[in-house]
C-alpha cells in the first residue's frame, strides 16, 4: 500500500479564506438578495468608486471577466481590423485572445529573463519599426509591474496607447504608482484565484479619462448610454452586484492578505536562497516597489519532475505558462517559428508556481522548501 503524503498544502485554498470571512460574506449577499438589484446594483456603483480610489485612478468600470476587461479596453480605444497591438507571449491566453476577438492582430515581443515581464528595449524597438501598431499591451506577470516609463515614453513617441494587463496585479506599485493607474488604461480580472477574488467572474477597467470611462460604461452595455438606444454594437459585460458585493467585503482585506503573501515570499527566499540548489527565486527590481506575490514562481533544473515529487509529498504547484502564445496552434498564422522567442520560451520549460496565500502557516512553507531540497539532494521520494 502506498503511504500517503505526510500533509496536503494546496496550491491556493480558498475555502480557508472564505471560512475566515464567512459571515461578512453572508451578510453582503443577503444584501443583495433583500434588494433584488442584481445587475449593476448599488454595490457595482460602489465597488467602483473603491477601486478607483484603492488604484489611483479617476475612473473604475466594472464589466464580466478581466477577459472582457482586456476587449472592451480595446475596443474603447477603437482598436480593430487592419490594427496590430504589441504585447507579450509568456502571458495567460485572454491578453492576445482579447486583441484577436477585436480583429487586430498580436505582435509579440520578448520578455525580461528576470521579471518575466515585457522587455522595454525590445519594446521600444518594434514600436520603432512597425508603424501598424495602435496600442501596447504590457502584462503586469505575477504581482509586479512591468517596467514602464520606458514603455510608456516609446508608445508617446509613437502616438499609440498603453493598455496594463494587471489581472494578477491589484495593488501592486511601479515608482510608488499603483497599476491600473498608469497607462491609459487597466485591466483587472477577479476570477476567484486571484488576489481579489470573486465568487465568480468579474472584471474592472480603470482610467483617468472621463470619455473613455463613459464609453466603457456604454460599451458593456451593448453600446447604449439610453436605455434602448444604441450609438454603436457592444456586447454584454455587466458585473453582477453580488460578485460586487463579495468584492467589496475582499477589498477590506486586501491588504493585511497582500503583506502576508509578502511574508511568506521573504520566507522562501531565506529558507531557499544562497542554498546551492539549481533553482532561481524571483527578483523583484527596485522601480516594481509594491509586489503583491500573486504568484511565487521560481526557475527549476527538472522542472516536471521536481512537480511530480512535489505531488507526491501533497504540495500542490502549478506551471505558468507552458507553451508561449506564439507556438499555440491558433496562432500558427502568425507566422512564428521555434527560436522567435528564446526567453520566453526557457521560461515556459523552468517556471513552477508555488503556494503562496495567505492562510499558509510557516510550518507549511518549511515543509515546501525542505522537500525542494529534498528532491535535489536525493531525499526519499
Amino acid at each position: 500500500m502506498t503511504t500517503p503524503p505526510p500533509r496536503r498544502i494546496p496550491l491556493l485554498d480558498l475555502k480557508a479564506q472564505y471560512q475566515s470571512i464567512k459571515s461578512e460574506l453572508m451578510e453582503a449577499v443577503e444584501r443583495v438578495f433583500d434588494s433584488q438589484q442584481f445587475i449593476l446594483g448599488p454595490d457595482v456603483a460602489q465597488l467602483e468608486k473603491e477601486l478607483a480610489e484603492y488604484c489611483g485612478a479617476g475612473y473604475a468600470v466594472g464589466c464580466g471577466s478581466g477577459t472582457d476587461a482586456l476587449y472592451l479596453a480595446l475596443r474603447a480605444l477603437d482598436v480593430g481590423p487592419g490594427d496590430e497591438v504589441l504585447t507579450v507571449p509568456f502571458t495567460f491566453f485572454a491578453t492576445a485572445g482579447a486583441i484577436t476577438n477585436v480583429g487586430a492582430k498580436p505582435v509579440f515581443t520578448d520578455i525580461d529573463p528576470a521579471t518575466f515581464n515585457m522587455d522595454p528595449a525590445q519594446a521600444c524597438e518594434a514600436l520603432r519599426r512597425n508603424p501598424r501598431i495602435k496600442a501596447v499591451l504590457p502584462v503586469h506577470l505575477y504581482g509586479a509591474c512591468a517596467d514602464l516609463d520606458p514603455i510608456l515614453e516609446g508608445a508617446r513617441r509613437a502616438g499609440v496607447a498603453v493598455v496594463e494587463d494587471a489581472a494578477q496585479a491589484i495593488g501592486a506599485e511601479y515608482r510608488g504608482k499603483r497599476a491600473g493607474s498608469l497607462g491609459t488604461l487597466g485591466c483587472f480580472s477577479f476570477f476567484p484565484s486571484k488576489n481579489l477574488g470573486g465568487a465568480g467572474e468579474g472584471g474592472m477597467i480603470t482610467t483617468n479619462d472621463a470619455a473613455l470611462a463613459e464609453r466603457l460604461r456604454a460599451l458593456r452595455v451593448h453600446g447604449s448610454k439610453v436605455r434602448y438606444y444604441h450609438d454603436e454594437v457592444g456586447t454584454n459585460s455587466r458585473l453582477d452586484s453580488l460578485q460586487a458585493a463579495v468584492l467589496r467585503v475582499k477589498l477590506r482585506h486586501l491588504d493585511e492578505w497582500t503583506q502576508r503573501r509578502q511574508a511568506h515570499a521573504e520566507l522562501y527566499g531565506a529558507l531557499l536562497g544562497g542554498s546551492g540548489l539549481p533553482i532561481q527565486l524571483p527578483r523583484v527590481p527596485d522601480y516594481a516597489t509594491r509586489h503583491v506575490r500573486n504568484q511565487y514562481v521560481i526557475r527549476a533544473a527538472r522542472r516536471d519532475e521536481l512537480r511530480e515529487f512535489l505531488g507526491a509529498r501533497g504540495i500542490g504547484s502549478e506551471v505558468y505558462y507552458p507553451l508561449p502564445l506564439h507556438a499555440q496552434k491558433c496562432f500558427a498564422g502568425l507566422g512564428y517559428q521555434a527560436g522567435s522567442f528564446p526567453v520566453s520560451e526557457a521560461a515556459a520549460l523552468e517556471v513552477l508556481a508555488l503556494p503562496v496565500y495567505s492562510e499558509l502557516t510557516e510550518d507549511d512553507l518549511t515543509y515546501v522548501a525542505e522537500s525542494i531540497r529534498a528532491f535535489y539532494e536525493g531525499g526519499l521520494r
